[in-house]
């Protein structure tokens, strides 16, 4: 039994070590908490971020890992999209509503996090469809041509006798 132990306790301890908790990844990147939140507010323009936060608590409330995965989410938005307005653009045009003002309406009101994962989850989807429609146009053209075979005996019979 005290090998399952200390084996279990080595593993866990590979894996903490492996990754870096919260405050370290602030103070790698940021130095400190302060300076993420500015950076967070830099890019928390009007044109990416819908503001719910309590006016009253503000952002120094809010934990390291949700300010690091929000940082993540806008830098990545504004790299990608520019606003929320072109985000919400491309998610329509994958999921071919780009007419749907009811749709588009609903999406305005996602928080940015989830249009993102919603883009990419309609990306991987579109891009599977596609890769599928190719191979089974590859299948069908790699076919031969030919006249399918009867296989029974009543139905070579019925084809004799109609033919």
């Amino acid at each position: 039994m005290t090998t399952s132990s200390s084996r279990s306790s080595s593993s866990s301890t590979v894996s903490r070590s492996s990754s870096h908790p919260p405050v370290g990844r602030v103070k790698g990147q940021f130095e400190d908490k302060a300076k993420l939140i500015s950076a967070v507010q830099a890019l928390a323009t009007s044109a990416l971020w819908l503001d719910r936060v309590n006016a009253d608590k503000g952002l120094a409330k809010v934990s390291n890992t949700k300010l690091l995965k929000l940082h993540a989410a806008l830098s990545r938005a504004k790299k990608d999209f520019g606003s929320r307005d072109k985000l919400i653009g491309a998610v329509l045009e994958l999921d071919k509503r780009g007419k749907d003002e009811g749709y588009k309406a609903r999406l305005a009101a996602y928080p940015l996090p989830r249009l993102l994962d919603l883009h990419d989850s309609l990306s991987r989807s579109s891009a599977k469809k596609d890769s599928s429609k190719q191979a089974s146009a590859a299948r069908t053209a790699a076919k031969p041509a030919t006249k399918r075979v009867l296989r029974t005996k009543k139905s070579k019979e019925k084809a004799l006798a109609a033919g």
